[in-house]
């Protein structure tokens, strides 16, 4: 084996010209320098320098050696450096499981404040059933999952960082749009369509416990169409549904958002104790952050910070 140090030596004494100049460079003993080369070239078979009063001058072996050294110094700065910027989080790569819409509140905000510290760090979002997520995590395939809930997850930590409230999505001219704010008896009666993906199936079985406490069995239908078209069917009438008041800021034609009283749904994050990935402990201390600042708002204002009043994309 070639020892680095050596190498480095080798070169100071090329770019210098002399063993005690590389040797001040180096801030080292002269002999230092004259005994690593001397083991360097021993190792590789060939002299390097050709040894004079004046100093050294290289050999056609040592000329060819300092070429290629040089490239290979390089490649290793480069990797160092590399290593250096994912170690402060300055590169690397984050992978989020989500459950909750992008348009608006808090994960929006998450999401843009990170950017704007760590623009050279790489998000990847992947939406999906909770479970699936939080197996991923275990694996290490997701380094964090948000979910609804606040359940524990054997061999994952977990941290409630917000809540949103819960709204119903109605076509613009359905009667329940004259009221400001809805209550689930005044929705008791209404047929709701839900997505065949997530977060269609919790809210399925979301709505289907809160409308038995009602004594009434919900009629709700699965559609095997995503968030987009899901919002469309409703527009022209075919069914309700439900969103996460973080899913309002998306302003979409022919329906209405309307706030049910009472209503809160926690949200966590989720993650291994087993993951060391710098970029996503940034991540997570922003998190972090983020929600305590939320928090505080909450407590001196009464209200989050983004608005969870009843929306009307129309007006």
């Amino acid at each position: 084996m070639i020892e680095l140090r050596n190498i480095q030596y080798f070169v100071a004494a090329a770019e210098h010209g002399s063993f005690r100049k590389a040797a001040a460079f180096l801030n080292i003993q002269e002999s230092a320098v004259s005994r690593r080369i001397r083991d360097l070239e021993d190792r590789l078979g060939a002299s390097l320098f050709h040894r004079h009063s004046g100093g050294v001058s290289l050999t056609v072996a040592g000329e060819r050696f300092l070429r290629r050294v040089r490239i290979a110094l390089q490649q290793i700065e480069n990797g160092v450096n590399d290593v250096a910027a994912i170690g402060r989080s300055e590169d690397g790569i984050v992978k989020i499981g989500i459950f909750s819409s992008l348009a608006s509140g808090f994960l929006f905000d998450l999401m843009k404040a990170f950017d704007e510290k760590h623009p050279r760090v790489t998000v990847e979002l992947i939406e999906g059933n909770p479970s699936v997520h939080v197996a991923a995590v275990r694996q290490l395939q997701l380094d964090v999952a948000f979910i609804t809930g606040t359940g524990e997850w054997p061999g994952c930590e977990t941290e409630q960082l917000w809540t949103e409230g819960v709204f119903a999505v109605l076509p613009s001219e359905h009667g329940l749009t004259k009221k400001q704010s809805l209550r689930w008896r005044d929705l008791a009666g209404e047929t709701f369509i839900v997505s065949d993906a997530a977060p269609g199936p919790e809210i399925r079985d979301y709505l289907v416990q809160r409308l038995a406490d009602l004594g009434r069995h919900p009629n709700i239908h699965p559609q095997y169409v995503g968030r987009d078209v899901l919002l469309s069917m409703v527009a022209v009438g075919r069914g309700l549904t439900v969103v996460s008041e973080a899913a309002t800021g998306a302003r979409f034609p022919g329906v209405v958002y309307r706030q049910i009283a009472d209503e809160v749904l926690p949200f966590s994050a989720i993650w291994s104790r087993r993951n060391d990935n710098p970029a996503f402990r940034r991540f997570l201390s922003l998190a972090r952050m983020s929600s305590r600042s939320e928090s505080a708002n909450i407590k001196r204002t009464g209200s989050p910070a983004s608005p969870s009043q009843s929306r009307d994309p129309s007006r």
